[in-house]
């Protein structure tokens, strides 16, 4: 019985970490689609103080794949972008059906470069985030709303 106290206890202090961390999901999202690598620094170092976790990893390997644009050298660019890919691409084999995963692999395959071939999935993940759209959250939907003004992609008709 004492034991059970300190499950509740342990999510709580679990969950505020998150939050106590300065993360939220708007300002990552406000970096993803900036370019700014600064703003994409900043929202790493903060997933880089929360407990690594699907989530943690699936942000993180996007920001990556970002990060890359702005980095001098072909050998580095290639290397961090195939190492965010690895993270994203991992969470999204375990949660196929995951909207959000799905979504953030659109945006960085809509604007990757041609020669880094990673554009196999648009179609694929156009239909994931069409069928889980509308059991997201608010905010999420939003974000994905907004995005999809100016995508080639997904459309905002698509997302009744």
């Amino acid at each position: 019985m004492k034991n059970l106290i300190y499950v509740p206890i342990l999510l709580l202090i679990g969950i505020s970490s998150f939050v106590l961390q300065g993360f939220d999901r708007d300002s990552y999202y406000k970096a993803l689609s900036g370019q700014s690598e600064e703003s994409i620094d900043i929202e790493i170092a903060k997933l880089n103080n929360v407990t690594n976790g699907s989530v943690n990893n699936a942000y993180l390997g996007a920001l990556l794949m970002k990060k890359s644009g702005f980095l001098r050298g072909v050998n580095n660019k290639i290397k961090t972008f195939k190492r965010g890919a690895g993270l994203l691409e991992v969470e999204i084999k375990s949660n196929p059906d995951n909207t959000e995963y799905r979504f953030l692999r659109l945006t960085i395959q809509e604007h990757a470069p041609k020669i880094l071939k990673y554009n196999k999935n648009l179609e694929e993940d156009k239909r994931v985030i069409i069928s889980g759209y509308r059991k997201l959250e608010p905010d999420l939907q939003k974000i994905i709303k907004n995005y999809s003004a100016n995508s080639g992609v997904i459309k905002k008709e698509d997302l009744k």
